[in-house]
C-alpha cells in the first residue's frame, strides 16, 4: 500500500518538505529549473534597469523589444536542454545514468 503524499524520489512527505528542500528536490531531478530561474531574475532586473533608464523611447517600443528579448532566452534555454538530454541519450549513454 502506497501513501499518496510520498515522493517516488523521496522519503520525505510531501506536507512536511520545506520550500528549500523541495527546490533542491527540484533541481537534482531538473538541473535546468535552475539555470531558468536565474535567467528570469537577470532578465527581470535587466528589464527594471533598462525602464528606469529608457530615455526617450515609447514604452510599447521598450516593451516589445524586452518581449523579442524574452521568446529569444526562451527558445536559447529549450535549445540547451534538448542539446543536454541528446548528450545524455546518444552521445554519452549510461555515463550519468542514475542508480535507481
Amino acid at each position: 500500500m502506497t501513501d499518496n503524499n510520498m515522493s517516488a524520489s523521496s522519503p520525505v512527505a510531501l506536507d512536511e518538505e520545506s520550500h528549500s528542500q523541495r527546490l533542491a528536490r527540484k533541481a537534482r531531478d531538473a538541473p535546468f529549473l535552475v539555470v531558468g530561474l536565474t535567467g528570469l531574475i537577470g532578465a527581470v532586473s535587466y528589464g527594471v534597469y533598462a525602464f528606469k533608464n529608457k530615455g526617450k523611447m515609447s514604452t510599447s517600443v521598450y516593451l516589445m523589444q524586452l518581449r523579442v528579448g524574452a521568446q529569444g532566452a526562451v527558445v536559447g534555454a529549450l535549445m540547451l536542454g534538448v542539446i543536454y538530454n541528446m548528450m545524455n541519450e546518444y552521445v554519452f549513454p549510461g555515463k550519468w545514468k542514475k542508480d535507481n
